[in-house]
C-alpha cells in the first residue's frame, strides 16, 4: 500500500482500488447475491397457490371446450351420453373427430381439437360410443380438486381437496355434456377463490427456503431387475458410493442420491484432471526454464502457444477427427490390423482426462515456468556437487521454490476443469455420465427448473472455493506468494 502510495500518489491509487471494487461488485459479488436470492426462493411452479392457479385454467378451458361443442351440434344429432353423432358420411359438427369413408377416422387417431385438446373417434360405422359423454380432453382430465402438491421428497402425500376442505370433484367423460361443463364450472370457481386466498397468505409468509438445496441430496429411486441389481451391486463403484452413503436399499428397493452422486464424481475427475495436468506440465515447465538456454526456449514456447491461438471450441472438435469411430486413431489402428472393429474412445472417462489436460495445458505451464525461471541455477548446481540425487534436487531446492507456481497453476486447472462444460459434452456425446456443470445447465434450461440450477450452482461454487482454500493450507501458501507468479 505504501509502495502505490509513494509510486502513484493517492489519487491514482484511490482510483485503482476504486475500479478494483466496482469490478468485483458487478461481476462477482452481484451475481453470487443474484444467485443465492433465486436459490433460497421456492420455484413458483411448486407453490400451491400455482396448482390451483393451473386447475382453474384447465376447467376453464375444459369448460369452453364443452361449450364450444354443445353450441355446435344441435341435440337431435347427438347420441347416447350427449356425444355428437356423425352425419351421413362420416363428418361430425363442433369440432368432433372426422371419419372417413366408411366411418372409421384415418388410421384410428382421434382429431385435435381447436383448444389443444382431443376429441374423441366414433366407432366403425359413424355410430357414437353408448353412455360416452365426450372424447379425450387432457385438460378435462387434469380439472381435478384432489390434485396432488408438491412437497419434499419422502414427505407424505398432500393433495388440494383434503388439505384446505373443498369438495372433491372432478370431471368424468361419461357423465352427459351438460353435467361435465357443469363440474368443471364449479371447480374453476373453487381453484380461482382458493389461489386469492393461497397467494395473499404466500405473500405474507416468509419467502426463503432451504428445499432447493436439500434437492441436491435427495434419493431416487433406481428400479432394477433382480439380475441386473446384481450386477450393480458387484461394480466397484457401487460399492464406494454405498460406503458414502450415496446409495443404499430400503425394503429391497435401491436408492441413489443422483445430485450428490454427480457432484462427487465431477469433484473426482477435476481432481484426476489436475494432477494429470501437473504430471505432465511440471516437466515442460523445468524443461523451457532451466533445462533448455534461453534461445532455445523460445522455440519450445512457440510450440505451446501456436495451437493455442486457435479458438477452444475449435481445439475440442478437433479432437474429436482423433477419437470417433473413423477418426485419426482407429483408421489407424485398423489399417495396421491391430484391431478389427474401432474402440469406443467416446465411452472412456479417460478421453476427457486427456482433452482437458490438453485445453488447459498452458494454465498450468505458465505459472510453473514464472516462478521456476527466478530459481538461481547456482542453487542446482551446489546441490548436485554435494551429491544430491537428480530426484533430490527437485524436491529439496526446485518444487519448494515453485510451490506458488504449482499452486496456482492447480486452482486455475481444478477451477476450469470443475467448471467445464464443453469438453465433456462434446467427446463423450452423451454415452458417459454428465458432469455436474451439465447438470446445472439441465436445471437452467432444460427442465426450466432454474431455483434448484440456481441453488446447485452456488452450493457448488461454494464447495469449490473451499476446496481451494484447503489446498492452499495444505500447500502453506498465502495469497502474497502469488505475486511471485507474475
Amino acid at each position: 500500500m505504501k509502495g502505490l502510495l509513494r509510486g502513484y500518489g493517492p489519487g491514482l491509487t484511490a482510483l485503482f482500488f476504486l475500479a478494483v471494487a466496482a469490478w468485483g461488485l458487478m461481476l462477482i459479488v452481484l451475481p453470487q447475491l443474484s444467485m443465492l436470492e433465486r436459490a433460497v426462493t421456492p420455484p413458483a411452479r411448486e407453490l400451491d397457490s400455482s396448482i390451483a392457479l393451473r386447475i382453474s385454467r384447465d376447467a376453464k378451458t375444459c369448460a369452453a371446450l364443452l361449450e364450444r361443442d354443445m353450441t355446435a351440434t344441435p341435440p337431435a344429432t347427438r347420441g347416447p351420453g350427449g356425444m355428437a353423432v356423425p352425419s351421413i358420411g362420416g363428418a361430425t359438427s363442433g369440432g368432433m373427430a372426422t371419419p372417413s369413408i366408411g366411418g372409421a377416422t384415418s388410421g384410428g387417431m382421434a382429431t385435435p381439437s381447436i383448444g389443444g385438446g382431443v376429441m374423441g373417434t366414433p366407432s366403425i360405422g359413424g355410430a357414437a360410443p353408448t353412455g360416452q359423454g365426450r372424447g379425450f380432453i387432457i385438460q378435462c382430465d387434469r380439472a381435478t380438486t384432489h390434485s396432488r402438491l408438491v412437497r419434499d421428497t419422502g414427505a407424505p402425500a398432500e393433495y388440494l381437496d383434503t388439505l384446505y376442505n373443498l369438495p372433491s370433484l372432478a370431471v368424468v367423460a361419461t357423465d352427459p355434456l351438460p353435467t361435465q361443463l357443469d363440474t368443471a364450472q364449479q371447480i374453476a370457481a373453487l381453484a380461482d377463490d382458493l389461489f386469492a386466498r393461497l397467494q395473499a397468505e404466500e405473500a405474507n409468509a416468509f419467502p426463503f427456503t432451504l428445499s432447493n438445496f436439500q434437492a441436491l441430496a435427495a434419493p431416487r429411486l433406481i428400479p432394477l431387475g433382480a439380475e441386473q441389481k446384481a450386477l450393480e451391486d458387484a461394480r466397484l463403484s457401487n460399492r464406494m458410493l454405498g460406503l458414502l452413503g450415496l446409495r443404499y436399499e430400503v425394503e429391497g428397493q435401491t436408492y441413489e442420491r443422483l445430485g450428490l452422486v454427480t457432484l462427487v464424481r465431477t469433484i473426482a475427475f477435476a481432481l484426476m484432471a489436475t494432477a494429470f495436468a501437473l504430471i505432465v506440465c511440471y516437466p515442460i515447465a523445468y524443461k523451457v526454464a532451466l533445462a533448455t538456454p534461453p534461445d532455445k526456449a523460445v522455440w519450445l514456447f512457440v510450440g505451446l502457444v501456436i495451437p493455442y491461438a486457435i479458438v477452444e471450441l475449435m481445439r475440442i472438435y478437433a479432437w474429436t477427427t482423433i477419437i470417433d469411430n473413423q477418426g485419426l486413431i482407429n483408421s489407424l489402428l485398423m489399417w495396421s490390423h491391430l484391431i478389427s472393429e474401432p474402440i469406443q474412445f467416446k465411452r472412456f472417462p479417460g478421453t476427457i482426462f486427456v482433452v482437458i489436460v490438453y485445453t488447459y495445458v498452458l494454465f498450468m505451464v505458465f505459472p510453473i515456468y514464472n516462478v521456476m525461471s527466478t530459481l538461481d541455477r547456482n542453487q542446482i548446481e551446489a546441490a548436485e556437487d554435494l551429491g544430491a540425487r537428480t530426484w533430490r534436487v527437485h524436491w529439496r531446492v526446485i518444487i519448494p521454490h515453485s510451490k506458488p507456481g504449482i499452486a496456482v497453476g492447480c486452482i486455475a486447472t481444478f477451477m476450469l476443469s470443475a467448471g467445464a462444460f464443453s469438453v465433456p459434452r462434446i467427446i463423450s456425446r452423451g454415452l458417459q455420465a454428465e458432469w455436474f456443470s451439465q447438470t446445472i445447465y439441465n436445471k437452467f434450461f432444460e427442465s426450466e427448473n432454474s431455483n434448484i440450477g440456481a441453488a446447485y450452482s452456488f452450493g457448488y461454487t461454494i464447495l469449490c472455493f473451499l476446496l481451494v482454500a484447503l489446498f492452499m493450507w495444505l500447500m502453506r501458501t498465502r495469497l502474497k506468494d502469488f505475486a511471485r507468479v507474475q
